[in-house]
């Protein structure tokens, strides 16, 4: 499905159907041309593949969620015809939020449940790092800001990631 797109002075809007809740993406242009994007939120469970019209992942693993959100927002980016690749723009910033654990209770097996907590926790550190060297190596890398919440609505995921990004014209 392609974007519907609204443009209001220097910020342009990207969303879906006639009603939309919140836009896929939003853009600014700046005073030097750049574009300031941002992404919406996306989970790799089940909002993620739907965009990218894969089988929908129902127990997340960082080392796929990562890409997966990625892959959505770069798809975004070339349906609107902003650029051909993701390495194309530079992340300022990543937002997560971390849900907890799914399992194992904390309360029939709290070691279980922080040694989880842990995994978790790293390998999204390495995911990012992969996916950052692997397919932005010449970008540099975002601040992250993670807020840790107790659960979201797409029950497969462990985080929901935002994100803000530049399209810079001109880079020296």
């Amino acid at each position: 499905m392609a974007f519907k797109v609204k443009k209001r002075g220097k910020i342009t809007y990207y969303y879906e159907g006639d009603e939309p809740v919140l836009s896929a993406m939003v853009t600014e242009v700046l005073p030097d041309g750049d574009l300031r994007i941002h992404f919406s939120g996306l989970t790799g469970g089940h909002s993620a593949t739907n965009v990218l019209k894969l089988d929908t992942v129902t127990t997340m693993e960082p080392e796929i969620e990562v890409p997966l959100v990625f892959k959505c927002w770069e798809k975004w980016l070339i349906d609107a015809g902003i650029c051909e690749k993701i390495a194309d723009v530079d992340f300022i910033e990543i937002h997560a939020f971390g849900a907890q654990p799914k399992s194992p209770s904390p309360l029939a097996d709290p070691a279980g449940y922080r040694r989880e907590q842990e995994r978790v926790r790293t390998a999204y550190a390495k995911a990012y790092r992969t996916f950052f060297k692997e397919q932005c190596p010449d970008n540099g890398v975002p601040a992250r800001f993670t807020v840790h919440v107790v659960d979201f609505p797409d029950e497969a995921a462990s985080y929901e990631f935002y994100g803000v990004a530049l399209l810079q014209r001109n880079r020296d």
